[in-house]
Formats: structure tokens, sequence, C-alpha cells
């Protein structure tokens, strides 16, 4: 469903969202627009309402207990457009087509290629053949194919936190998603670590759109295309690539919202 309010280079439309858990409201009547193939960060103090935010674009939200979500969410999915917050929005569909990365590296407790297969298997139905075309490509991606094809049958837990996260996502792009989610997916690891995932974001925009939640506004700026400041459960300001490498503009927001 095709709407000319929708502005081209749109991925995500939001309209008064709202988010509460029992009586507790996280997430506050608030609105944005995330654009395609960019990396849009989400910043802001602890309690802000971040992680809703992010677990509220694939519908993460409703599995937990008491969760109420209203307003309208639209996504724009192989070309059409769907708000997926209507009943009919299938979230088994949504979230594979909106993959997650988390905090903290969470393999399965399997092998490093079942990692990747076993929900290739349960989730698409590919034939074996597929399956192991897309562990490559996946692993390809995240440039973890030559520090691993000697290990495919070796326990994932055996890797180190960098490639454990590597492994995470690419088990997300094995399922060939149009949108990833991040929630912090560096705060775990080192510094060399981490600018590896940074790197590997700044390759990955050029064919997904990347939502990261950050809690270092040094990362923030290094990779970020647009940058949403949540505050009380509300965007209070969106900030553009420009408006992002103003030392004196971001800091003067920094300041005020940290």
């Amino acid at each position: 469903m095709v709407d000319t309010k929708f502005q081209s280079d749109w991925k995500i439309h939001i309209e008064n969202l709202c988010v509460r858990f029992g009586s507790k409201e996280v997430i506050k009547n608030t609105s944005a627009s995330f654009s395609q193939n960019k990396i849009n960060s989400i910043i802001g103090p602890s309690g802000s309402g971040k992680t809703t935010l992010l677990r509220a674009i694939n519908r993460l939200n409703d599995i937990e207990e008491n969760c109420y979500t209203s307003g309208k969410l639209f996504i724009k999915l192989e070309d059409k457009w769907h708000n997926i917050l209507s009943n009919y929005s299938s979230p088994v569909y949504l979230r594979r087509k909106i993959g997650m990365v988390f905090q903290h590296p969470n393999p399965l407790p399997t092998t490093i290629k079942r990692n990747i297969t076993l929900a290739l298997k349960i989730i698409t139905g590919l034939s074996r053949s597929e399956r192991e075309e897309r562990l490559i490509n996946s692993l390809q991606q995240v440039h973890l194919w030559d520090e691993v094809k000697d290990r495919l049958k070796k326990p994932a837990l055996i890797l180190s936190g960098g490639q454990q996260q590597r492994l995470c996502l690419a088990r997300t792009l094995a399922l060939e998603p149009e949108i990833i989610l991040l929630d912090e997916p560096t705060s775990s690891l080192d510094f060399k670590a981490s600018k590896r995932i940074e790197q590997l974001l700044l390759e990955l925009k050029q064919k997904y759109t990347l939502i990261v939640v950050s809690h270092s506004l040094r990362q923030t700026r290094r990779i970020s295309d647009k940058v949403y400041v949540l505050s009380n459960g509300k965007i209070a300001q969106e900030l553009s690539s420009i408006q992002i490498h103003d030392d004196q503009m971001f800091y003067k927001v920094a300041e005020d919202f940290f």
C-alpha cells in the first residue's frame, strides 16, 4: 500500500508511537522517519527508552508481559509499505525481514555452522545446498569466513567476543533481511573488536538499512548518517550528517541531554 506521504528515501516512518509496560509508559507519543541504506543512530541517557524503541520496530516488545503499543509504524518491505502494528501483520515475517543483533553476543550452544544453518532450515525451508551457500555468503559478508572455514564443526563458544558478535550478525544476514537493528553491539567488546564492527557496519549500509543504539558519542559520530536523540521517551532532536560533525552543535546536544 504505497502512499504519497512517504518520501522515497524513507524505510521506516513512525507516527505517534506509544509503548507501555503495565502502567509505565516508556515511549511517549513520538514520531520519526528513518532513511534506507543509512546508519541511523539512536542515543540518549540511560532509561530514555532507546532499546524499547528499537524493539518496537520488529515488534519484539510483544513477547513481554503487559506490553501495549499504539500509534502507527510504517515499514517499507519488498518495496511495499506496511503498518506493522495492524492486526494482519505477521511478526514471523517481520522478524525475518528485520533482524536484530543484541548488546552481548548470543551464539547458540552448538557448532559455528549450525548457528547459521539451523535457523535457515527451520525458517526458510531451503535445500541443503542453498543453506550451504548462504552460510558461506553471510560469513564472508562479516569477514569471518577465512577465520572459521576450517572450524565450522567446532563449538561457536570457542570464538572470541568480537568473532561471536560477527557470527551473530552473519546469522541475521543469512535470513536476507532488509533492516538490521543493533542494540549497543560493541559495548561488551574491546577497542580493536569494536573498530572492526564499526567498519563492518559502514560496509553493510550499502545493502541494508541499519538502526543502531549506541552508548558511545564518539562511535556515533564516526559511523552515523543521522542521529536521533531520545529523552524521556520522546525523540527530542534529530541531527543530520552535517550537524553530527559540527563539534559545537553535537556536544551542545550531548550537554543538554546527557
